[in-house]
């Protein structure tokens, strides 16, 4: 039975918001909840992959430039000194009425909403102290570094906001939630 809520075709769910919001702990979360038809595609990084970190694919720099000059990602952007790539196959994903929802930067949104029909936008955030606490955990941010991002902003016009201060099952139901609307 088809989903009403959703017109024919995919959505594209874009999960933005703030360095330690949450974003990856509740899209894995979420995941585990939804049916086939939702799509978490993973992220190409040029970042080593760690325990405890998003599960990605690492490559070189080198090799992500390759990637790019061959058309792979159907998006890419540089943040943090690092590269990131959505692979192309989302847009079959889309085109066969699959929703796929994937962490991006927010200064990509505009052309990844001029690109694609049936885009929404949800914006995962946390208050400043939940924000700078998170990122101190994770240890791979040094004290600058950390304030430097928590008073970066990029202007985003939402179309859902997660506001992800509680539990992480509070959240996640926020999460679901704003996908299923």
């Amino acid at each position: 039975m088809q989903d009403v809520s959703h017109p024919p075709g995919g959505r594209l769910f874009l999960v933005v918001g703030p360095s330690g919001a949450g974003k990856d702990t509740l899209m894995i979360e979420a995941r585990k909840s939804l049916t086939p038809d939702y799509v978490f595609p993973r992220r190409t990084i040029t970042r080593p992959n760690h325990p405890g970190v998003e599960d990605h694919v690492s490559v070189t720099s080198y090799e992500f430039l390759g990637l790019e000059l061959t058309r792979q990602f159907a998006m890419s952007w540089q943040a943090h000194d690092l590269n990131y790539g959505i692979p192309v196959a989302i847009e079959r994903e889309l085109r066969e009425g699959r929703h796929v929802v994937v962490n991006v930067s927010r200064s990509v949104v505009q052309d990844v909403k001029a690109r694609f029909d049936n885009v929404r936008v949800i914006l995962v955030t946390a208050g400043r102290e939940a924000l700078a606490s998170r990122l101190r955990s994770r240890g791979r941010d040094d004290a600058g570094d950390i304030a430097e991002r928590l008073t970066r902003e990029q202007p985003v016009e939402p179309d859902f906001i997660v506001v992800n201060d509680g539990s992480v099952e509070s959240g996640v139901a926020k999460l679901l939630l704003a996908l299923r609307s």
